[in-house]
C-alpha cells in the first residue's frame, strides 16, 4: 500500500472532519498550512516506518500524526493568547482531538509527546518516537528558503 493510500485508510475520517477544515486556514511553516504540515508528517512517519522495517501499529501512527498538531488556531496571532505555543499546543491538540475522536493510548501519546524534547516527557511508544521524528524534518524542510528544498505538493485545500 502507497503511503497516501495508508493514509486515506487509517485516517478517512480524520481527515473529512470539520477540524481538518479549519487546519485548512491556518498558515502554520512559512508556506505551509497546518493541514498539509500534518499530512506531511504523516506522509514521513508512514516511510520511516517502511523503509526502516519498523513494527508499528499503522492506524495508531497515521492517526496520530494527522492530529498530532490539531490545536485548530492561528498561533501566529499576536493577541490570540498564544504565548509558549510550542509548549502548550500538544495539550491543546490533545484535548480537541479527544472531543472530535476516539483516541487510544499510542494516538494519545503521540499526540501529547511530538514537542519533545522541548517539552519533557519522552516518547512511550515507537509510533511516537516516529511522529516526534518526522515532524522535526518536516519543519526543518518547512522553514528552509524554497530555493533550497523541493516539498512533497499536499493539496491546499
Amino acid at each position: 500500500m502507497e503511503e497516501q493510500e495508508t493514509i486515506d485508510f487509517y485516517g478517512a475520517d480524520i481527515l473529512m472532519s470539520r477540524g481538518m477544515e479549519r487546519e485548512k486556514q491556518f498558515l502554520h511553516h512559512r508556506r505551509v498550512s497546518c493541514y498539509q504540515h500534518s499530512l506531511r508528517v504523516a506522509d514521513k512517519s508512514v516511510r520511516i516506518a517502511k523503509r526502516c522495517r519498523i513494527r508499528v501499529n499503522m492506524s495508531a501512527l497515521v492517526r496520530g500524526a494527522l492530529l498530532h498538531d490539531y490545536f485548530l488556531y492561528d498561533w501566529r496571532e499576536r493577541d490570540g493568547g498564544h504565548r509558549l505555543h510550542g509548549f502548550r499546543h500538544p495539550g491543546r491538540a490533545l484535548c480537541n482531538a479527544s472531543a472530535d475522536f476516539t483516541l487510544t493510548p499510542r494516538e494519545r501519546d503521540i499526540i501529547i509527546k511530538h514537542m519533545f524534547p522541548l517539552t519533557l516527557n519522552p516518547p512511550r511508544y515507537r509510533e511516537s518516537w516516529i511522529v516526534t521524528l518526522a515532524d522535526k524534518i518536516c519543519a526543518v524542510e518547512e522553514l528552509l528558503p524554497a530555493r533550497l528544498v523541493r516539498l512533497r505538493s499536499y493539496p491546499a485545500e
